[in-house]
């Protein structure tokens, strides 16, 4: 029911039936592989202690922004009441009961607020989820309303608040009534404060003040980086999709039409799933067709002598020793005592052989018509790295393919012969009885684009031109049709061929660039909804803090203020004094995003570059000078807008309220 340790629970599973997944010598092999849509388990179980470190900072400090905002409320509301919290000391109530004053209020919105919160949370999710699940493949959307999901939530919800309002509670409870009357952000410090010989200045005193209370400036500074730190990993990340690496796996060319079957996983080519030369024609005929190639399949036999230890390394993985002994000994040999296995060929027209990844060699030998000329065909993996050792041929090789007109079948233990036909109830081993062999010199060495092979693989491939191909197999069955279109003529060409393929011929059908794209696409915007999503909520928090923390600061000081505006200091003077501490932690938020991005981003760069073979590290700075403005902004607005509520009521009045 997660997807959690998924291949660990499959593996669970096979033991306690009997099998396994890791020896494929052994009977009790079952081959297991997990959808790489289920990539956040996969990388789960993977992490490595950099990602995991760097995850959990970002975890922590999430947990914290969610603290502090709920801290934020609590500490202006106590402060706001700090005198009528020194008048109930006054009159005999308790630090324990001031505490539980402040607990019930707690309790009382988190009543209203942790239901509203549950709702909402539920709704979004019920959004969000199915935007998500319907860009995995085989994956079904469920929105759970499972009671456990709401009571661990509102039991952390509860936790949070009942934390947050902890230490403004003390605060209340402690508090004397003459302290009361005199209370400013930073007063209860006991440090003295150190005697400087500079020029005291607005900016000098915002320095100053940003240090009263260090931990909130941290937190408070460390929140509103957050959401700098997420947008930017968001569009790294997002920015780091490449569409070309994904393309190049997926499609070569703007279309491929092919019988439906060829799309089809399993089903293998036979002379019934040709593309009829009319198809084609069909398609030539719109117009708008720049260049194109066909792909020859191969529908009779061909076989190749290999050496025997080649034999045993590329199919070791498949049979135990046993089974490989008696395969061996029941194959059939050439003349140079080489084993006679199974080979597969491809016919190109120049088109489609542009479009071969070559590794060593030269491909224009193979564009003579009638050459005896090849290219053997070596495979890649995800990441689009050469594994050498999945063919045998190096350029310039004699490979000498033998094609099989007709068998004879006879028995493994008498020898009797059965025919040309296999026996339906006996065991049998075949030989060529029939066949011409024809010598080739390897020309290159390629990789062929997943959209021009044959969806599947077990015997060593070569490739030769359309010409030599049919020559040679006596077989022009056509597997597939590639082409580009002229500029501007896919979106045309896309709707003739759904309409012809899903209406007028569904037997065949097609993909293009413009469906793998729209998958590309529809793939990178769900990772920058979610991420998007996430840094706005942060974000929204962040700046919800960023304003509680100015509001508390400057209602803590309100008589303070009083105090420096009689002696001499101005308002605007004053205004300048808090833009600068509003600056202070918006530039601070901007650098410390900037430090964070730049190290989280090289530090998770190696885990997505080995999760998602299509992405492409890319350092990026775009999201932080964008989001520095706004930060600008922001911290010189938010002061001034708060102060102004605060100089509504004048100077003396500020003085008389505060010994009042």
């Amino acid at each position: 029911d997660s997807s959690l340790h998924i291949e660990q629970d499959v593996q669970t599973i096979l033991a306690n039936h009997g099998y396994q997944d890791q020896n494929r010598q052994e009977d009790n092999y079952v081959n297991t592989g997990v959808n790489w849509g289920y990539t956040g388990a996969k990388m789960a179980e993977n992490m490595d202690p950099a990602t995991l470190a760097a995850l959990a900072a970002v975890l922590l400090l999430i947990v914290f922004t969610g603290y502090l905002i709920i801290y934020n409320v609590f500490q202006i509301s106590v402060t706001n009441d700090i005198r009528f919290y020194g008048l109930l000391k006054t009159i005999g109530t308790t630090g324990r009961q001031i505490k539980a004053l402040l607990r019930q209020q707690a309790l009382l919105l988190s009543c209203i607020g942790i239901p509203i919160g549950l709702v909402l949370g539920w709704m979004v999710g019920g959004l969000l989820a199915p935007m998500v699940i319907q860009r995995l493949d085989g994956v079904v959307s469920t929105v759970s309303v499972h009671p456990l999901i709401f009571v661990s939530s509102a039991l952390f919800a509860l936790f949070t608040v009942l934390l947050s309002c902890a230490k403004p509670g003390r605060l209340a409870a402690k508090v004397s009534p003459i302290e009361a009357v005199r209370y400013t952000e930073g007063s209860q410090s006991k440090k003295k404060a150190k005697r400087g010989s500079g020029r005291v200045s607005p900016f000098s005193m915002a320095r100053a003040n940003l240090g009263r209370s260090k931990g909130k400036t941290v937190v408070t500074v460390l929140s509103l980086s957050l959401a700098v730190v997420l947008t930017t990993i968001t569009a790294t990340f997002v920015g780091g999709f490449d569409m070309d690496k994904y393309l190049s796996k997926s499609i070569c060319t703007d279309f491929v039409l092919a019988d439906a079957g060829h799309f089809q996983v399993g089903d293998t080519f036979h002379a019934g799933m040709a593309l009829p030369q009319e198809v084609i024609d069909q398609v030539t005929s719109q117009g708008g067709v720049a260049e194109g190639g066909k792909v020859y399949g191969m529908t009779t036999a061909v076989q190749e002598g290999v050496t025997e230890d080649w034999f045993r390394s590329a199919n070791q993985q498949w049979y135990t020793e046993e089974q490989m002994e008696s395969l061996i000994t029941g194959m059939e040999r050439d003349a140079g005592n080489h084993l006679l296995d199974r080979a597969q060929l491809y016919g190109m027209e120049g088109f489609a052989l542009d479009q071969l990844d070559v590794m060593e060699g030269d491909l224009s030998k193979l564009h003579e018509p009638g050459g005896r000329y090849i290219a053997a065909v070596y495979n890649k993996d995800d990441y689009g790295k050469w594994r050498p050792d999945s063919h045998w041929a190096k350029v310039g090789d004699q490979v000498t393919l033998r094609y099989v007109s007709e068998f004879e079948y006879y028995s493994p233990t008498t020898g009797e012969v059965f025919g040309s036909e296999p026996p339906e109830k006996e065991a049998y081993l075949s030989r060529a009885v029939e066949y011409q062999e024809v010598t080739y010199e390897v020309a290159a060495l390629v990789a062929v684009p997943s959209c021009l092979g044959y969806g599947y693989y077990g015997a060593d491939e070569f490739v030769l031109n359309d010409v030599t191909f049919c020559q040679d197999t006596q077989s022009d069955s056509v597997m597939l049709y590639a082409f580009n279109t002229q500029e501007g003529g896919a979106t045309a060409m896309e709707d003739f061929l759904a309409d012809y393929t899903e209406n007028q011929n569904p037997q065949y059908d097609y993909v293009s660039k413009v469906t793998y794209q729209a998958e590309f696409e529809s793939f990178r915007a769900m990772f920058l909804m979610l991420g998007g999503a996430l840094s706005f909520i942060v974000g929204l928090v962040g700046v919800l803090n960023f304003f509680n923390a100015i509001l508390t600061g400057i209602l803590t000081r309100k008589r303070e203020f009083a105090v420096l505006q009689s002696i001499g200091m101005t308002g605007r003077q004053l205004k300048i004094m808090l833009v600068w501490e509003g600056l202070f932690y918006a530039l601070g938020s901007i650098l410390i995003a900037l430090v964070l991005a730049l190290v989280l981003g090289p530090l998770s760069a190696p885990t997505l570059e080995n999760l998602f073979w299509f992405f492409t590290y890319h350092l990026t700075v775009t999201p932080v000078l964008i989001l520095l403005p706004i930060f600008l902004l922001l911290g010189g607005l938010v002061p001034l807008a708060v102060y102004r509520s605060v100089a509504r009521v004048s100077v003396v009045e500020r003085l008389r309220e505060a010994e009042g």
